[in-house]
């Protein structure tokens, strides 16, 4: 029966497969490509749980004898679908508005106790020693840094973080692990992949820094990156020093892939996301 492929379908993209992803580590190397793969992996994997119950509406319409017969697995796929739907949308509702609460508040206090800004600008310095520097993206967004990187940077290493902080909020990168956090967030926790979050998390650093290497230079945005490891920020920022350093050092001194590999990717991608659609429109033309 389709619809409990689908169903399998679903279980192998949530668990095992982002597992075996996250050891593929020539996918880093092409950032974009990469993320859209594991969109690609975690959508579908999704599309097959929501499509597990349309698969076996075919059975019931037009088969009242296989219901007895398949009863159980009829009411598999339908709670799969239904429990995927619903947690879904309470994932979707609670992230959203949480993250949304987070960064309204922490921009409201940044604008309290930093120091007077530049007419105009978005950037925000704190007076604390420790070397720190992020960004609350938004409607209206704050990129914020503490005394101590500023003092601890030379000018144009500088210039690579505020490079590496306004490629997420141009980017709105954090809309993009915000959909990841819903997805992780709708699996249910025996199926949920933290390596998936970890990576897409690294590779959004990565995209962020290989901005910075175009707009300012290699390196200055390697001392960017070694003045700010293992700094904090506020969970519901985005920070230059998140992830890791070693790893992100290393993709820097890194040719890019060639074409054909991330043409490849992107194909990969494609055919995820059509697996589960092609299985569902198999699943109403057979009968």
């Amino acid at each position: 029966m389709i619809a409990l492929l689908l169903v399998t379908l679903a279980a192998v993209l949530a668990w095992p497969a982002p597992r075996l992803m996250a050891r593929a580590e020539a996918f880093r190397r092409s950032p974009r490509a990469a993320l859209v793969v594991w969109q690609a992996v975690t959508v579908a994997a999704l599309l097959a749980a929501l499509a597990a119950a349309p698969a076996a509406a075919p059975l019931v319409l037009f088969d009242g004898q296989a219901v007895d017969q398949h009863f159980m697995i009829l009411a598999l796929v339908v709670a799969v679908s239904g429990l995927m739907l619903a947690r879904l949308l309470v994932a979707g509702h609670s992230i959203g508005r949480r993250m949304r609460v987070l960064r309204r508040r922490h921009r409201e206090l940044v604008d309290i106790i930093a120091l007077e800004p530049q007419p105009g600008s978005r950037v925000r310095v704190l007076e604390h020693p420790t070397p720190t520097a992020y960004c609350l993206p938004g409607r209206q967004s704050r990129v914020v840094l503490s005394q101590g990187v500023i003092e601890a940077m030379p000018p144009r290493a500088l210039a690579a973080v505020l490079a590496h902080e306004g490629a997420h909020l141009m980017a709105r990168h954090d809309l993009l692990v915000e959909f990841f956090s819903v997805i992780h967030e709708t699996m249910p926790a025996a199926v949920r992949s933290p390596e998936a979050m970890r990576e897409v998390r690294l590779l959004v650093e990565v995209l962020a820094d290989r901005a910075s290497v175009r707009k300012v230079g290699v390196e200055e945005t390697r001392l960017a990156l070694l003045t700010l490891a293992g700094s904090k920020a506020p969970e519901a920022a985005m920070a230059a020093g998140v992830g890791s350093t070693a790893v992100r050092l290393d993709l820097l001194a890194r040719p890019a892939p060639n074409r054909l590999m991330t043409a490849a990717m992107y194909a990969y991608a494609v055919g995820l996301i059509l697996l589960p659609l092609g299985l569902l429109a198999l699943a109403w033309t057979s009968r």
